[in-house]
């Protein structure tokens, strides 16, 4: 009996096979191909990973989707699904920013299903124990290395590597949609997109582009609800005029240099336009020299093999010149919140350099990715969780300087504007 999606051709194969002898076995073989194009493809299905040897708490899937089939465009995710309920939990997608992090980032670092243990040697496995606090406790998380090129993307035309904004919204739609298509009982679930730092601006153009595919009738139709940014890039004015007044906020410094630099520059920090603007400026990047950029409150991470594993925290600008020494002055944004860009800081339009290329190194400052590196790189856990060897997908690396990117969204203030005007629901935190 050949079976047909058309409803009617099916009812009559029905129909006919009750006549045989063979209806039992017509009628299973319906019913198991019914469950498999309903369900999560089970060669996605991680089964065991190295470093963790107990039971996972709830499934695990990765793998890629093909987003080009003429370039061989593909897109690495790690889905996770909830230890609640993931039948009526929300989907989260994850992004991390850059532009150029990997989502393994979060994974590792932040809010995965696993507390990473440095192995006892350099550069040896971690041990991998449950995290109490992982957010797949309470919701279904997708980890999206995005674009092409990070972590373990790629695509085997170079040219997919030049990239932008509106490019990488539009790759990621594409990557929802067949995603999904793969993920089909999870359709129902509310989706939520989520995440920091560029991914301030991942974020809202990507909801802006699975908006309006949901207008236009796009197939299938995402149940999107909302997003989140944290310590996210918005507004280049807005952005850079903000962190002044927040290093006063939590007292960085004085109340007398706030006054005069609040008088010399009139609110404009990120643009100074006269030189006694820049003076105090120059003196408040003295007042905070030698802190961790992105924890004001924790020290700066140092690593006992400096030159492999703390290389950009030795580039910093001189008034950071206590994490490590300076070699030649940063290239570009010579002001305070411009030394924590692109993670902190105001992204102007156009081409917007990685970590590697702004640093001229393999690591962001004051982090230690030893743990990650180590781990993703590793060939029986690339194996374990359906990633391509180093050979096909490259070396995997928490921020990458193989992709050229270029800003071409301008401010997100109007997609923040526009989506919660129209109902969708927004956190957006420092």
């Amino acid at each position: 009996i050949q079976l047909s999606t058309d409803s009617s051709e099916f009812l009559k194969s029905l129909t006919m096979a009750r006549n045989s002898h063979s209806f039992h076995i017509v009628a299973f073989s319906i019913l198991f191909s019914f469950v498999l194009t309903q369900s999560a493809p089970e060669t996605a299905l991680i089964t065991q990973i190295p470093g963790f040897t107990a039971t996972f708490p709830s499934k695990h899937y990765s793998g890629y989707v093909t987003i080009d089939e003429i370039h061989g465009k593909k897109l690495y995710y790690y889905f996770v699904l909830s230890e609640r309920n993931p039948s009526e939990d929300p989907v989260v997608l994850w992004l991390n920013g850059g532009p150029g992090c990997s989502s393994f980032d979060g994974f590792v670092y932040e809010h995965g299903p696993f507390n990473f243990e440095a192995g006892k040697t350099h550069g040896s496995l971690p041990q991998l124990h449950l995290n109490p606090y992982s957010w797949s406790k309470v919701s279904n998380m997708i980890y999206l290395d995005s674009p092409a090129g990070v972590g373990f993307s790629y695509s085997g035309n170079e040219s997919d590597y030049i990239t932008g904004d509106l490019k990488t919204a539009s790759d990621s739609h594409t990557f929802l949609l067949k995603w999904f298509e793969l993920y089909p009982e999870f359709l129902s679930n509310s989706f939520f997109i989520v995440g920091e730092s560029y991914a301030g601006v991942y974020v809202p153009t990507l909801a802006y582009e699975v908006v309006k595919g949901i207008d236009a009738g796009v197939k299938p139709s995402l149940n999107f609800k909302g997003y989140m940014v944290g310590n996210g890039v918005t507004d280049e004015e807005f952005d850079g005029n903000a962190l002044v007044p927040f290093a006063h906020g939590m007292g960085l410094i004085s109340d007398d240099l706030f006054e005069e630099i609040t008088s010399e520059c009139q609110g404009n920090y990120y643009n100074p336009t006269n030189d006694n603007c820049e003076s105090k400026l120059v003196k408040v990047d003295e007042d905070i020299e030698g802190l961790n950029i992105y924890d004001i409150l924790e020290p700066c991470y140092h690593g006992t093999e400096m030159r492999e594993i703390t290389t950009g925290n030795m580039r910093l600008p001189s008034s950071f010149r206590k994490l490590g020494e300076t070699e030649r002055p940063l290239p570009v944004r010579k002001r305070m919140f411009g030394r924590a860009w692109p993670l902190r800081a105001p992204v102007r339009d156009g081409i917007v350099p990685t970590w590697p290329q702004l640093l001229n190194s393999q690591s962001v400052p004051c982090t230690d990715d030893e743990v990650a590196t180590s781990w993703l790189n590793n060939e029986a856990v690339r194996k374990a969780i359906h990633a391509e060897q180093e050979s096909v997908a490259g070396t995997w690396e928490l921020c990458t300087d193989r992709i050229f990117f270029n800003h071409d969204a301008g401010s997100m203030i109007k997609y923040h504007k526009n989506l919660t005007s129209r109902g969708f629901r927004a956190l957006i935190f420092r």
